[in-house]
């Protein structure tokens, strides 16, 4: 679920339109709205990325492979995705040119040399704090800013990336995306503040507070879940022969917008005994049926069930 919601927060910043249960829905995969794709696909890069450092190291190879999957099949597919540009690029409002930009990257040919000292720096067996490590290297991608798109994407994710890579992260579960959306200017503004004034401190706290906030956000959020889970747990623990409730609430954490068939086909159960369970969950509280009204303002019962109280929990700052 922490993937999920950094995957939609982190695209947020890009300007992608998309809610939490946008990205929940059980369709998703089928969905042709580009917004939504483009934050399964983050999901996806985020998911690829981290099985991946099991094997590589954080290089510039796996970083171009997680690029391409960010960008396969959604807009900027056809910008050179999954490797570095051959073109200028340049960063500033809508419609701005490269003469009225408000920062231009390294020149093309210069990015390949740039992006393999930032491998080195970042692979460096040194002294340095990873926190403050992990700053710098964030820093220093976005100024390099290595892809004709993705590059804050890509960025934001190698911050999480290189601290499960330093052992500070055991899983990917803190992110800082909620706290840069809430701060884009400032987070923009002191990234410029280095650019113009080699002011490295002033980044380096604001980078620090945004982790040291988010973790505590994280904290907090994971204790919320934890108890909430117990609850349910405890209750449903009194109903008799509740393996199949047991099955379907754990399939929920996962999966907190469900369909009955498709439920029942990832759970391996027939129909029946799934609907059975759900009418069972809605009755204690745990499941919402979600309703429409037709033209006639008859109510119809959808096939989509939310477990809402952990959707309440998740949604905070999307």
């Amino acid at each position: 679920m922490y993937v999920r919601k950094e995957a939609l927060l982190s695209s947020q910043i890009e300007g992608t339109q998309a809610t939490l249960e946008d990205i929940l829905d059980p369709n998703v995969e089928e969905s042709a709205n580009v917004d939504i794709a483009e934050v399964v696909n983050y999901i996806k890069a985020t998911e690829y990325a981290t099985d991946k450092l099991n094997d590589l190291p954080l290089c510039n190879r796996l970083i171009k492979k997680t690029h391409a999957v960010l960008m396969a099949g959604v807009r900027g597919q056809k910008k050179a995705a999954g490797e570095f540009r051959t073109s200028q690029n340049w960063i500033g409002g809508q419609g701005s040119t490269i003469k009225n930009a408000i920062f231009i990257p390294p020149a093309a040919e210069d990015v390949l040399g740039c992006m393999s000292d930032l491998e080195k720096y970042i692979n460096l067996n040194d002294e340095t704090d990873p926190l403050i490590k992990a700053g710098l290297a964030h820093y220093q991608f976005e100024t390099i800013h290595p892809f004709l798109d993705g590059n804050g994407r890509i960025g934001r994710l190698l911050i999480t990336l290189y601290l499960i890579k330093a052992k500070v992260l055991s899983t990917p579960a803190l992110y800082i995306s909620n706290f840069l959306k809430r701060n884009r200017i400032e987070y923009y503004d002191r990234m410029g503040e280095v650019r113009s004034k080699g002011n490295y401190e002033q980044w380096i706290a604001f980078f620090l507070r945004a982790l040291s906030e988010s973790a505590r956000v994280a904290i907090i959020t994971t204790e919320k879940l934890s108890d909430l889970h117990d609850e349910n747990i405890e209750m449903l623990s009194t109903i008799p022969r509740n393996q199949n409730l047991l099955l379907l609430f754990a399939y929920l954490e996962q999966h907190p917008i469900i369909e009955i068939p498709k439920t029942a086909n990832a759970l391996g159960i027939v129909y029946n005994t799934v609907a059975k369970a759900v009418d069972t969950l809605a009755e204690k509280g745990i499941l919402t049926s979600n309703e429409k009204s037709d033209n006639a303002g008859k109510t119809t019962r959808s096939r989509k069930y939310s477990y809402t109280k952990y959707l309440d929990i998740l949604r905070e700052g999307t």
